[in-house]
């Protein structure tokens, strides 16, 4: 499976969220990252700003955990992929990383 993320991360402040696109073959969606899932690794206040230029500093971690999820087929209702801060600590060896290193 290629999965084709388009570097288009961009700030929703209806739902307080980073988000950006992701396809693979006929599928397309929006993975979003609320804003809280920025709170612990920023040493400041996780300011729409400062949460887009997280996403882009980690963006390849963001992308591995959408890929991971879309494997496993955990969309929400309407099959939109959303990353929360279990998502970040849960390493597929089961060993939790520190912010968004892996």
């Amino acid at each position: 499976m290629f999965f084709s993320f388009l570097p288009d991360g961009r700030w929703n402040p209806e739902r307080q969220t980073v988000e950006f696109a992701v396809s693979i073959g006929a599928y397309e969606g929006v993975v979003r990252i609320n804003r809280r899932v920025f709170q612990h690794p920023l040493a400041e206040s996780p300011t729409p700003q400062r949460c887009v230029e997280a996403y882009h500093l980690h963006r390849l971690r963001f992308e591995l955990v959408a890929e991971r999820k879309l494997r496993r087929r955990q969309l929400t209702e309407e099959g939109d992929v959303e990353i929360t801060g279990r998502d970040l600590r849960t390493h597929e060896s089961g060993s939790p990383p520190r912010g968004f290193s892996q």
